[in-house]
């Protein structure tokens, strides 16, 4: 025989035969829920009152309340009675949806025990919610298991574990399946951004291969065309070869490889969707809740909170529904205008850098505007996220839905609305109307007295690669940083602000403290050691899995829709990603108050956004290849006007292709002369008689040529003829993967004989029983 401390929570074992000599530790009673609010000493105050209200509500629905006071606040315990979850366990086996019997677990209490908390009211109307803004309750939360937490830490929420697997099942039972399947769809997700991001740093190195020996790049490199002045009054004529790393670097974005790469993120992205369906089926299906229906789970919970409630019907109001459209609308002209303020600052800001003093901003102000855009935009995007959230809330209050579930699915459409409209209404700008409503030198387009920007000769998709290279990687590594910090920071904070509470208690293991059924019911300053501990992790709500779930829908949009233009964003994505699932692990597990498990059995209206995005990455993608890339100019250049065409050998198919793309301005004609002034047209101490821009019109009176209108019905008639390859291609990798797994249907169907037949056979006992 061996002797061990009982804290140490083993059995002792006889050598010589199977039974414990002594009974295994029994487990704690814990608590399912803790209430915090401020000491009020003086019975007559309003919150004491309202206090004594609630406290009282939830005493006549048989839930027990442990009161420990800790300097200046209060600490309710709470622990709800085993007939309550009896009820919810038996509702559940007779449901249309959810008609199976669970053991209820700690994460169904805290489930369960929130719903109530959240439907208890006092005489004067209000709810829980309702007294913590008034500062009757300062906070509420569920409590950690340190076991579990503790194995999670050591198999999960750690750095050192980037490319290990995820334990789902103990994330599941944790918490919830909500949560879980956030993790199963992350961790899909950056599993098939590795052949992704393969085929973008391929592309990438393609671009790279011809970095020296391009002959679009030696064209500008080598050239001697003077170009028209980029800006009024200050900015001079320039040469074109001065920008020749400008167009070395557009080469390695703008290139054959690229119209490949974008068909096959298209189809990419529909495979990913009907491969996580399949994925998801099987795991939900393992988890016993593929036919799990959240808004009954949610009419059950209200009959166990209250057997004689009334249901919610489902209403609909054309009133409402007119008014929060018309909300809608306005909020997303007032993020458009914001994106046209984001256009006029660079039109503003890149003359005005060019009167600098910095010789290197004075030579690169395009550049260095489009760079500081980009930054304003980050910048933009943090400020209108809180003001988003705080609308799309609102929003939802208008519309008054029946269930939580559908408050949920509501908030979310109109919050991803706000933040696409927000993230992209200006990425929008610079892929499709940069340098194509600039006019011309004597008919320049203006807003307020300021030109509108140009375009590179070699293209305009490095301003959009630019935009969105800035954007990704600010926001993934500063917020990634955020994230993190600022709740281990907080954490640190009150721990050492905390008095200590030593454990100064020898009883918890004493077998007086075991209840009549053998559970160790801890005493206060143990209770109190642990309210502590979870008290002062950082706050949890209905929507932190929300904001991470948005945060990596955003980054999907941004891998898929303009990935034309930037092929290496499917491998930021995955780099970013892999350390995404550790950082959430650690936040969830050591950082904040454990979240309110919930069961569902899918990730919710987000597979409506991801397939809307998958269409959206088609459409856009096309117009960006067809419209803002040179791919379509310079494939009517090669088989219409270059050397090859007339049937040349000798020289290479696109060249003279930079050329051709420029148009003449003639100083001395009257508008041409209007724009600019003498000293704008002085380039080595010599007068510049004419300059180039890049069009297609005519030297004599700068009307649109044949070879424009050629060009514009090419680049319409490849847009309409990608588009429907790619919806093609879609459709039939949709249809060549089901949903569900023929393993996932033959599961279930055995699964519901089984309780069919145990459910027949329960019948024929009772019967046989009662004759």
């Amino acid at each position: 025989m061996f002797f061990k401390a009982v804290e140490e929570d083993i059995e002792l074992w006889d050598r010589h035969t199977s039974e414990p000599l002594l009974p295994p530790t029994p487990s704690h009673r814990t608590c399912d829920y803790v209430l915090v609010a401020h000491k009020v000493d003086d019975d007559t105050d309003q919150k004491a009152q309202r206090q004594r209200a609630f406290i009282q509500q939830l005493e006549k629905k048989n839930i027990s309340i442990t009161r420990i006071v800790h300097d200046d606040k209060v600490f309710l315990g709470l622990r709800a009675p085993s007939e309550m979850f009896e009820d919810y366990k038996y509702l559940l086996k007779v449901s249309d949806s959810c008609n199976w019997c669970e053991d209820v677990n700690q994460a169904t209490r805290i489930r369960i025990v929130n719903f109530i908390l959240h439907h208890t009211y006092i005489n004067t109307g209000e709810n829980l919610e309702e007294l913590l803004m008034k500062g009757v309750f300062e906070t509420m939360f569920c409590l950690h298991d340190r076991k579990i937490q503790k194995k999670l830490r050591k198999d999960w929420a750690r750095w050192s574990g980037l490319f290990t697997g995820q334990p789902l099942k103990e994330v599941k039972s944790y918490f919830g399946e909500k949560v879980a399947l956030y993790y199963l769809w992350l961790g899909w997700y950056t599993k098939l951004l590795v052949p992704a991001a393969a085929l973008g740093v391929v592309v990438f190195l393609y671009g790279l291969a011809f970095f020296n020996t391009n002959p679009l790049i030696n064209e500008v490199c080598q050239s001697s065309i003077i170009m028209c002045p980029r800006c009024d009054k200050s900015c001079p004529v320039w040469h074109l070869s001065d920008t020749c790393t400008y167009a070395k670097v557009s080469h390695l974005f703008d290139n054959e490889g690229t119209v490949a790469f974008a068909m096959c993120m298209a189809i990419w992205a529909t495979l990913f969707l009907e491969l996580w369906k399949r994925h998801r089926a099987k795991h939900v299906s393992e988890w016993k809740v593929y036919d799990w229906c959240e808004e009954e789970e949610e009419l059950i919970l209200e009959i166990v909170n209250d057997p004689k409630c009334q249901a919610k019907e489902f209403r609909h109001s054309y009133l409402r529904s007119t008014l929060v459209l018309i909300l809608v609308t306005l909020m997303l002209m007032l993020i458009i205008g914001l994106a046209q303020a984001l256009v006029v600052f660079r039109v503003v800001a890149a003359p005005l850098m060019s009167e600098g003093s910095w010789n290197f901003i004075r030579d690169h102000a395009n550049t260095v505007a489009v760079m500081l855009g980009a930054v304003l935009h980050y910048l933009t995007i943090q400020i209108m996220t809180r003001v988003n959230r705080w609308v799309a809330l609102k929003l939802c209050h208008i519309e008054k839905t029946n269930s939580f579930a559908a408050t949920e699915r509501n908030f979310t459409v109109k919050m991803f609305t706000f933040q696409f409209f927000t993230l992209f209404c200006s990425l929008f700008y610079v892929a499709f109307f940069l340098g194509r409503i600039n006019g011309r030198p004597g008919d320049y387009v203006r807003i307020a007295g300021w030109r509108l920007e140009e375009c590179h000769p070699s293209g305009c998709l490095t301003d959009l690669f630019i935009q969105m290279a800035v954007i990704m990687l600010l926001k993934q590594t500063l917020n990634n940083i955020f994230e993190f910090t600022v709740p281990w920071l907080k954490n640190c904070v009150r721990r050492t602000a905390t008095k200590k509470l030593q454990r100064k208690c020898g009883q918890c293991y004493r077998k007086a403290c075991r209840n009549n059924r053998g559970r160790v019911e801890p005493c206060d300053i143990c209770k109190l050691r642990d309210w502590l501990h979870n008290y002062h992790l950082g706050n949890t709500d209905a929507f932190s899995l929300f904001n991470e779930f948005l945060e990596m829908v955003v980054q999907f949009s941004f891998t898929t829709i303009f990935v034309a233009a930037f092929p290496l964003a499917p491998l930021l994505a995955l780099i970013n990603n892999i350390f995404e699932i550790r950082l959430d692990a650690i936040k969830m597990v050591r950082l904040e108050r454990r979240l309110v498990p919930r069961k569902t059995n899918d990730i919710g209206v987000w597979t409506k956004v991801l397939e809307a995005i998958g269409v959206l990455a088609v459409i856009a993608n096309g117009l960006v290849i067809g419209v803002s890339s040179d791919f379509i100019p310079r494939l009517v250049y090669r088989y219409r006007y270059g050397p090859c065409a007339n049937g040349s050998t000798q020289t290479h198919c696109l060249q003279g292709y930079i050329n051709d793309t420029l148009s003449t301005a003639v100083v001395s004609h009257m508008a041409v002369r209007n724009d600019f002034l003498p000293e704008q047209m002085i380039t080595d101490g010599l007068n510049v008689t004419q300059c180039s821009y890049r069009d297609y019109r005519s030297d004599q009176d700068y009307t649109l040529t044949s070879q424009f209108w050629l060009v514009l019905a090419v680049r319409f008639a490849f847009v309409i003829l990608f588009e429907h390859v790619v919806v093609v291609c879609k459709f039939i990798a949709a249809w060549f993967v089901p949903n569900n797994p023929i393993l996932v249907k033959n599961e279930r169907l055995r699964d519901k004989l089984g309780r069919l037949t145990a459910e027949l056979s329960e019948m024929k006992r009772c019967r046989s029983t009662e004759v």
